[in-house]
Formats: C-alpha cells, sequence, structure tokens
C-alpha cells in the first residue's frame, strides 16, 4: 500500500518539477497542443460528414419509411461519433508521445540530468530516426494490448451487478498500467530497456505503477486537461523510472529546486 503513495508522490514530483522550470515547461505544451489541434479537427470533421459517410455506407436503408430510416442512421452516426471520442481518448497519449518524440526526450533528459548525483543523464546513443522507430512499433503493441484488455473488460461488463461496480475500476487500473507504461518508456528506452523488461519491471511494482497512472488516467479522460498535464506527467514518470531501476536520486534542497536548467 505504501507504493501506492509514493506512486502518486511521483506524479506530483513531476508536476512541480516542470512548475519550477517554465521553458521545459512551454515546451513541452507544444506536442500535446499540435495533437489536440489534430483530434479536434478530426471529430469536427466527423460531426459535419459523420451523416454523410453513414447514408453512403448504408444503402440498403434508402428505400425504408420513415421515422426508421432516420432513426436507424441517426443511431449508427451517435455510434459513430462516440467511437471516434473514445479512440481520441484512448490513443490520445500514445500519440502524443509519438508526435513529442524529441521534446519528451529532452524534457526527460533534463529531469535526469538535475536529480542525478553527478549530473548527468543516459544517453541511448541511437540515431533519432531509431529511437522513433522503437517508440512507435511499442505503442504499437501496447495499444494492441490495452484494445484487447478492453473487449475483455466490454464483454464483464453485461454480468449483473458485477460489470457495473468491480469491472470500471479494474479498467481504471489497467489504464494505469499501461499509461505509465507509455510515459516512463521515455526515459527507459534512453536507457536501452526493450519494451519486455519494460513490463515485467512494471509488473515488478504495481502498486508504485497504479499510484502514479491510475489518478493520472482519470484526469486523462479530459484530453483538453492532459495536455497541460503531459510535461509534468514525463517529469514524474523519469523520477519513477530511476526508482523501479533502484538509481540514486540526489536530495533537493531549496536552492537546488528553484534553480533553473539550461536549456
Amino acid at each position: 500500500m505504501r507504493d501506492l503513495g509514493v506512486g502518486f508522490g511521483y506524479l506530483l514530483k513531476g508536476q512541480r518539477w516542470v512548475g519550477r522550470h517554465g521553458r521545459q515547461f512551454g515546451f513541452g505544451l507544444l506536442p500535446g497542443l499540435i495533437t489536440l489541434v489534430m483530434y479536434a479537427a478530426a471529430l469536427v470533421a466527423l460531426a459535419i460528414w459523420g451523416a454523410d459517410f453513414v447514408a453512403w455506407a448504408t444503402p440498403f436503408a434508402d428505400d425504408w419509411s420513415s421515422p426508421w430510416q432516420g432513426l436507424f442512421r441517426g443511431f449508427l452516426t451517435a455510434v459513430l461519433f462516440a467511437l471516434g471520442l473514445l479512440g481520441a481518448v484512448l490513443t490520445f497519449t500514445a500519440v502524443t508521445l509519438l508526435v513529442g518524440q524529441p521534446f519528451y526526450e529532452n524534457l526527460s533528459e533534463k529531469v535526469d540530468a538535475d536529480v542525478s548525483p553527478d549530473g548527468t543523464a543516459p544517453e541511448s546513443g541511437l540515431p533519432f530516426w531509431r529511437e522513433l522507430w522503437i517508440s512507435a512499433r511499442d505503442s504499437l503493441r501496447i495499444l494492441v494490448r490495452a484494445a484487447l484488455w478492453g473487449l475483455l473488460l466490454f464483454a464483464l461488463g453485461f454480468l449483473p451487478l458485477v460489470g457495473q461496480t468491480v469491472v470500471p475500476v479494474i479498467g481504471f487500473f489497467v489504464t494505469g498500467f499501461f499509461l505509465t507504461e507509455e510515459l516512463t518508456a521515455v526515459a527507459l528506452q534512453r536507457r536501452g530497456v526493450d519494451l519486455r523488461a519494460r513490463l515485467t519491471l512494471l509488473r515488478s511494482r504495481r502498486s508504485l505503477v497504479w499510484g502514479f497512472g491510475t489518478p493520472l488516467g482519470l484526469v486523462f479522460l479530459v484530453p483538453f486537461v492532459a495536455v497541460f498535464l503531459m510535461p509534468g506527467a514525463v517529469a514524474g514518470a523519469t523520477l519513477l523510472a530511476r526508482d523501479l531501476l533502484g538509481e540514486e536520486t540526489a536530495a533537493e534542497d531549496d536552492e537546488r529546486a528553484d534553480e533553473p536548467v539550461s536549456s
């Protein structure tokens, strides 16, 4: 149970770190804002042309009498938009991390250098395109795993009582786990820890992971809020990654905490 509080503490420490380093926070906002604009444009397009798409996809309903045609296609249009919105929520973090790979790599390195006793940060030594490929590949694998969990929980949601009480709670913890994996991947990938090893590492400290990722996942249900919390989430995940690997972290006194980090 103690690890739950420790994990939540890293979430708060990450937000405080970017709060003290305004330049890093500003740069960290850019990927989230870019992704938000992309998703907003896609959802607006879906709202405008969704009905036309449904009409095109259901030619068999052209000859249906009123009101059945309108009700049927209206229902499908609403479902289509709901699925688009759900997909945006579920993929927002992964896409933002992919778009912001160089931004978040830089931010994570700054956090490592700031809290490391020797003032250095681990480097992968890989070219940027290689890091981007690994990040995209691993994010896709995680999304597939998360989707399989989502289908399982969706099916269990039809169970009486359990589906309306226990299953949603499990869903939040599953979301928190995968969200933490995505965020810690920025720091762990730079240390050469592959996906399989990352998952094993996170499973060894589930309470720590849940304490960090579950409350963050609840807040990230609102993408606009996620934009502003993402830089701090990456910073906190870097601190959490150091804990998982047993790396020493220098104690921060007040003067050091207020000292700006060079960019």
